[in-house]
This record gives structure tokens, sequence and C-alpha cells, in this order.
């Protein structure tokens, strides 16, 4: 089977009036930390994406981010402005919004499966530089 083909700009029906398997486009990504835009409604983009291991402390200063589990276990730390930390703990069919401006970190024991909602053009790794875990926006699957 080949590998499916990507797009870095929107369909011309960008993903409305169909139904989309979201646990078939997950089946479809190659390796982890690597979202894809499934759908956008207005300027909100919906990306499906693979995760295992840790990310990186990050922060969005001008939107929130919504996290849906779609399969897997996922555990979200939380840093607030005192620096202190806790842990958000999100099972398959649990979702979270994580406030603008407060710095997060996903971490996943074992692979999870997620459905992720933001805006277009918000970089995956936040407002810090980019770095080796930033990947291009819009890429479609």
């Amino acid at each position: 089977m080949s590998a499916p083909a990507e797009t870095s700009r929107a369909p011309h029906h960008r993903g409305q009036g169909q139904s989309i398997d979201l646990l078939d486009k997950i089946a479809q990504l190659q390796g982890h930390w690597q979202p894809r835009v499934v759908a956008e409604m207005n300027d909100y983009q919906f990306k499906v994406v693979k995760i295992a291991g840790e990310f990186l402390w990050h922060q969005h200063s001008d939107t929130d981010e919504t996290f849906i589990v779609l399969g897997g276990q996922l555990r979200i730390d939380l840093r607030d402005a005192s620096g202190s930390i806790r842990a958000l703990h999100l099972q398959a069919g649990q979702m979270a919004v994580i406030p603008q401006g407060l710095e997060h970190k996903p971490f996943a024991q074992d692979e999870v499966q997620l459905l992720l909602i933001e805006p277009r053009g918000v970089a995956n790794t936040g407002d810090g530089e980019a770095g080796a875990r930033t990947v291009a926006n819009d890429l479609w699957i």
C-alpha cells in the first residue's frame, strides 16, 4: 500500500458536507507528532495526530487548544504562572481545552490518537522559536 498523498492546501470541500472517518485518517499517518488537517470550520482546523513519548513545554498566547482523545491514555502537564505543575489525565472519549497562555506538555506512555481543534495557522510548538518538533501548518490528509 502506498503512502497517502498529502497536500499543503485545503481540499475544495474543506471536509465539509461529508462523513470523515477519523480512525481511518489516523491509520494513514506516518510517524508521531505530525498533525494533519482533516476538516475546517470557519477559521478552525480539526487535526488528527498520533503521539508517543513526551512533547515539549509550550504555550499559545493567542488561542485555546482542544485535545480529544480517540484512543489511548494522554497526560497533559500544566504549569501556571507561579510555576506550579499539575497533570490532566485523559482516556479515549475524553477531552480537555487548554486555555490560551497556559504552558503545557503532552505525554503518552504508549501511542495515543488525538483530534486537535485550533485556529488555522497555530504552530504545534506554540509561541517559541521553531525547532525539531515544529511541523508545517496546513498539511491535509
